[in-house]
């Protein structure tokens, strides 16, 4: 799995490079904010382990940023931090953050988190996968939507996503449907 690890402290981000990737996952790491929102940007990273105490833009600021855009894949974020206290804790929960682990962080710890976080990202997966299957009745071509109402699928297509469609003939009902009326005086 591809992580972004964001630590200002160098020691701090080469130890957990080398932790997370002896989990087996490939790791990207960034210094700060700026950084990582970039880096984020044009790779996909399942899981990122960001630090709450960032210089510039800070681990809850990318955090928003992250739940803010729109994006079909989910990315689970593990913050770092040293801080403490139920008002923190509900600040971060608020902007997004799913697990959180106290610095220095522990390795057995931290692998736990991350196998929780595969888990649940495994589990996001498997909803978009269903999500995706669409009841279409095979013979007339219809799909049922909300409060089992089976309506066209041009119009069921039209009102979820922006697909324009355009209707045409394929060369097998060509050849089975079309021809045929068409070779009939």
């Amino acid at each position: 799995m591809n992580v972004l690890i964001v630590e200002d402290d160098p020691v701090t981000r080469r130890i957990l490079a080398s932790q997370v990737s002896g989990l087996g996952h490939s790791v990207d790491v960034a210094a700060g904010g700026e950084e990582a929102w970039e880096l984020l940007g044009g790779v996909r990273y399942p899981l990122l382990i960001c630090d709450w105490m960032l210089p510039g833009m800070t681990g809850l600021e990318l955090c928003r940023r992250i739940r803010a855009r729109d994006t079909e894949s989910y990315t689970y974020i593990i913050l770092l931090t040293s801080l403490s206290g139920k008002e923190r804790y509900l600040e971060a929960m608020e902007a997004g953050v799913d697990d959180f682990i106290t610095k220095p962080p522990d390795i057995e710890q931290l692998g736990a988190r991350i196998r929780v976080g595969e888990r649940i990202l495994g589990l996001e997966r498997q909803v978009r996968n269903l999500e995706g299957l669409l009841p279409i009745c095979s013979y007339c071509k219809r799909i049922r939507g909300e409060s089992d109402r089976w309506e066209p699928i041009e119009r069921y297509l039209s009102q979820r996503t922006e697909s324009r469609l355009s209707h045409g003939i394929c060369p097998t009902c060509y050849e089975l449907h079309v021809r045929p009326q068409l070779d009939t005086p």
